[in-house]
């Protein structure tokens, strides 16, 4: 299929950019959900990258789902005149501040299986049911009494 160069450019601009894409599978779609180019240009020209092992693609309920390879990050690159320095977001690493290793409350108690503080209370049974409380289970499964 021919692509025109603009529209191949907003795809491979958005794809690197994300480093991810997603298309409704709909050929006769007039726009693609995010992308102002039409659907069957976006769902043809990722099938090419598919196809040359630049971008993986996985099919669930009717969607493509598009990942790009590392070997599709250097082509991209190099078809979008980028620096090495740029990467797409999914390429990205997230900056998390160091965790302080967190202390559990009453690990250091009598090990792993020692006393828990504040669930020891409903654990012990102080008292037992009401004398005068008697269960029924008449009328329930096969133990109904028969009539």
């Amino acid at each position: 299929m021919i692509i025109p160069k603009q529209n191949r450019r907003i795809i491979y601009e958005n794809l690197f950019k994300e480093g991810v894409l997603v298309a409704k599978k709909d050929f006769n779609a007039p726009k693609h959900e995010e992308l102002d180019v039409p659907n069957l240009q976006v769902i043809k020209a990722l099938q090419s990258l598919t196809s040359k092992g630049f971008v993986k693609t996985q099919f669930s309920w009717q969607w493509y789902y598009y990942v790009l390879t590392p070997e599709g990050v250097e082509y991209l690159r190099e078809w979008l005149h980028l620096p090495a320095e740029i990467v797409p977001a999914t390429h990205k690493k997230a900056a998390r501040p160091p965790r302080p290793a967190a202390v559990r409350p009453g690990a250091g108690e009598g090990g792993p299986r020692g006393p828990r503080g504040d669930r020891e209370g409903y654990r012990k049974k102080e008292e037992g049911a009401p004398g005068d409380y008697r269960p029924q289970f008449a009328g329930v499964g096969r133990g109904a009494p028969r009539e």
